[in-house]
């Protein structure tokens, strides 16, 4: 009964205090210690739901500040803990203070037991009930973000601004190397959106000669150019009421962005060629692979614009940074590039999914998704191998992360149930098999790391 005791971090340089807290708190698995490194050194290794927290802590026992920046270093390390904060009569205004920047609560000295009980008891409540929304928000499966696949943390943080900035009028920069599906991305961003029903027009800046990109834009009058026989309306006219993609801004010509910046400011255009000002109500999302700000420095960009642009940004994550993704990917594209070209039946040798993980993906998703187009055409058998992926050679790409136990042992088992599963083929008691666990156990590590069954076989 003792591991299922939830714990309880004191930081306190007071002997005598500690153990009566350890005395009045044993309900708790109570871990005391009494500096900041100490404190943040058990936060790591243990991320205790409450942390007891006196202010005036070493080397400045008799001031306050050591005190703030400890509440303040372990917010960083684990936002849901609850800091409750210790202090004397006279510091009533230094717990006011610690609470405005994100204490949970105060307990004055001497120590009230039956008030402290209560305050501890009613934090451990808020962390478990915040816990467990947070695990049935992450356990809901991103069905809106149509053909976005994955479960690691970084992607799961991207797709949730998605899902908060879509029902608003913000205008949103993407930014991510290319293949990272940043139009895949600004597509869900626009479905989910008040202006769904109207048209999302995307644009490449870097793909239309820039002598041909404002009449693209800003459409043209019959007379406006050589060749130009009748009125044509522009991209940004088509969206009107819809979605304005402009992908790949960090590629449009300097003369450019300022007719893109005042359109974006005043929200109408001219036609190339024509007087008429023509109001436009369309939402703007950016997106582009370059550093903007390095753009700025080297002349090649607006700044104004970038800031007109940039209200929001969300960063999509490399696949090299997205962990067990590959693996899960990879097998939803297999699944459909096998269904176009007939071969319901393939699935990824476990040498394959090694390779797949191993492998650093410069080109990113779409590395990954025109390798397995081509082996889903040219491999002979059922089974898809790394030769066959063109990864026979693939190194291991091996990154040093800073983790806590509990946080490497969470991503080492989220990848052997990915693994697992792709290894079966979607087959749950095998791959249950081959964790050594029952299938019940297996469909809730699925539900615990966010690995739909639809994700896996179909």
């Amino acid at each position: 009964m003792e591991s299922k005791r939830s714990k309880l971090l004191v930081v306190e340089d007071d002997p005598g205090l500690q153990r009566q807290l350890k005395w009045a708190l044993d309900s708790f698995e109570v871990i005391c210690v009494g500096t900041r490194e100490e404190a943040l050194a058990e936060v790591r290794r243990h991320s205790p739901p409450i942390v007891l927290q006196d202010l005036g802590l070493p080397p400045d026992a008799d001031g306050v500040e050591e005190g703030f920046k400890t509440i303040a270093e372990i917010q960083s390390l684990a936002p849901q803990t609850k800091i409750i904060v210790i202090t004397g009569r006279e510091g009533r205004e230094h717990a006011l203070r610690a609470i405005s920047v994100g204490a949970f609560d105060f307990c004055q000295k001497p120590i009230d037991t039956p008030m402290l009980a209560l305050v501890v008891g009613r934090a451990l409540r808020i962390y478990e009930l915040e816990s467990e929304v947070q695990r049935l928000s992450a356990a809901r499966p991103i069905t809106a973000l149509e053909g976005v696949v994955g479960a690691s943390p970084s992607m799961l943080k991207a797709c949730r601004m998605i899902e908060r900035l879509a029902p608003t009028d913000a205008t949103v920069l993407l930014l991510g190397e290319s293949g990272t599906g940043k139009e895949r991305l600004a597509r869900a961003l626009h479905m989910l959106s008040p202006r769904a029903a109207k048209p999302m027009i995307a644009i490449n800046c870097a793909a239309i000669p820039e002598n041909l990109l404002e009449s693209e834009l800003f459409g043209y009058e019959r007379g406006a150019f050589t060749g130009a026989v009748k009125r044509t309306i522009g991209k940004v006219e088509s969206a009107d009421g819809g979605t304005l993609f402009l992908d790949e801004i960090g590629d449009m010509p300097m003369p450019l962005q300022a007719k893109m910046l005042r359109f974006l400011q005043e929200r109408v255009i001219e036609r190339v060629g024509g007087r008429e000002v023509i109001s436009v109500d369309v939402r703007i999302v950016a997106a582009t692979h370059r550093n903007l700000e390095a753009a700025i420095q080297q002349g090649t960009m607006r700044s104004d614009l970038f800031y007109r642009i940039s209200e929001v940004s969300v960063r999509i994550p490399p696949l090299r940074e997205r962990e067990s993704d590959a693996v899960l990917i990879a097998n939803h594209l297999l699944r459909q590039a096998a269904r176009r070209n007939g071969r319901n039946a393939l699935k990824f040798a476990p040498e394959a999914v090694t390779a797949i993980e191993r492998h650093p993906w410069p080109g990113n998703v779409r590395e990954l998704e025109n390798r397995i187009n081509a082996a889903s055409i040219m491999t002979e058998g059922a089974v898809v191998g790394s030769a066959d992926l063109g990864l026979q050679a693939a190194v291991a790409h091996d990154s040093l992360e800073s983790l806590t136990l509990a946080e490497a042992r969470l991503r080492a088992e989220s990848r052997a149930v990915s693994r697992a599963l792709a290894v079966a083929g979607g087959n749950l008691p095998k791959a249950a098999e081959l964790l050594g666990v029952t299938p019940a156990v297996l469909a809730e590590l699925m539900k615990q790391h966010v690995v739909a069954p639809a994700d896996i076989d179909s």
